[in-house]
């Protein structure tokens, strides 16, 4: 990764009206570090489906919380709950029960929209089948959550341009992402997740639709911009070896938290 320096993964950002939201107020296991310092708190969190087979408890009163700038890896088996966790703290689905807060924030106690707005603005997505727009051009597919957050175009392509050469592929603005290499393609993804400077950035088994080398190019790519940027990174991954080269490795299983060990 080019040494560009922090500010180019920063930016101010505006947040969700005060009077909007909850703050904090309740008590969460947080390892005696000062709640200022936490990105993500999760507690007690539960889904329950009901389905013709009967009640089905995909997650069952999960609570832990992530420090900014840590690196954590949700690690299980198929079925174990950790796709279900990673769309309650994307914001993609709701609860059965619990809270979710985000710098804070606690979402859940958001109207739709707000919760649309705060997804973008404080959240990062990165997936394992990239999920880019392969009829434009990998600069646009950078720069559409800031325009999306209200950015102007010359700001929104600014960033994006820095955040591309800080990740080594200015040169592929102007190309397709269709064709791209596998990895320049995550380059790519983890560039958009970058653009609104979110509190957190989720990464859905990156590494999974790669080969071993590039997986692992992608992964140390993930851990400098933790290590040396400070974004909070929470990765789920079925890679026992990248999990235990995070900060911190959380093992789901039957919808509960089994371990929580740090690296």
């Amino acid at each position: 990764m080019n040494n560009l320096g922090v500010n180019a993964l920063n930016r101010d950002k505006s947040g969700i009206g005060h009077n909007s939201v909850k703050m904090v107020t309740e008590s969460v296991k947080t390892d005696n570090v000062d709640s200022n310092s936490i990105a993500l708190a999760v507690t007690n969190l539960s889904k329950i489906y009901d389905s013709a087979a009967g009640r089905v408890v995909a997650l069952d009163k999960v609570s832990f919380s992530v420090k900014k700038g840590e690196f954590v890896s949700i690690v299980g088996p198929s079925g174990s709950g950790k796709s279900t966790l990673l769309n309650m703290i994307g914001a993609l689905d709701r609860p059965t029960s619990g809270r979710v807060y985000i710098d804070g924030i606690d979402i859940f106690s958001l109207r739709d929209s707000e919760i649309a707005t705060m997804r973008n603005n404080h959240i990062g997505f990165i997936f394992q089948s990239f999920n880019l727009i392969n009829r434009t051009s990998v600069l646009k597919n950078v720069k559409l959550p800031g325009t999306i957050s209200g950015m102007s175009p010359s700001q929104a392509s600014e960033r994006a341009m820095k955040i591309l050469e800080a990740l080594g592929i200015a040169d592929k603005a102007t190309q397709k992402p269709v064709n791209l290499s596998g990895g320049q393609q995550q380059r790519v993804a983890i560039a958009r997740s970058l653009v609104n400077n979110p509190t957190i950035v989720l990464a859905d088994e990156p590494t999974g639709n790669l080969d071993t080398k590039t997986g692992e190019d992608v992964f140390d790519m993930l851990k400098t911009l933790s290590r040396k940027f400070k974004r909070t990174i929470i990765m789920v991954t079925h890679n026992p070896e990248l999990a235990e080269s995070t900060d911190r490795s959380i093992l789901i299983r039957d919808g509960g938290i089994d371990k929580d060990v740090i690296n």
